[in-house]
């Protein structure tokens, strides 16, 4: 029987260990933060510190970013709502990542409890 993508986010979070939003606060500095947004969302805010490898490329190109080089690391991910960073957490486990944890609430939750966020400076063309 086919699933809901619900129901892929709710099998996800079983196999993935989840943090809250004080907690993700607390590993700021401490893991490698992975925004798995698009690009747009990513810079309209983020997480201090975070990169961004969208959800849709996120096995093809994580592999080349030079602070995901070592699979035993430490990683937290995000989305918007804790849906996409799930079903990503699942994927970089089967890659062979070993610590791994998904922020839930997402970055919906994170920015209504007021947590700190960056945006990148605008490119300037002068």
């Amino acid at each position: 029987m086919p699933m809901t993508p619900h129901e892929l986010v709710v099998e996800a979070k079983a196999q993935i260990k989840e943090i809250d939003t004080a907690a993700a606060q607390q590993q700021l500095g401490k893991r490698v933060i992975i925004d798995v947004r698009e690009y747009d969302e990513y810079v309209a805010s983020h997480l201090p510190g975070a990169i961004n490898i969208p959800r849709g490329v996120l096995e093809f190109k994580i592999g080349m970013v030079p602070e995901c080089a070592n699979k035993d690391g430490a990683f937290l991910i995000y989305c918007r709502t804790s849906g996409r960073a799930a079903l990503s957490a699942v994927q970089l486990q089967k890659l062979g990542y070993t610590n791994v944890i998904s922020m839930n609430g997402g970055f919906e939750l994170w920015n209504n409890e007021q947590r700190p966020t960056e945006k990148p400076e605008p490119i300037n063309f002068e």
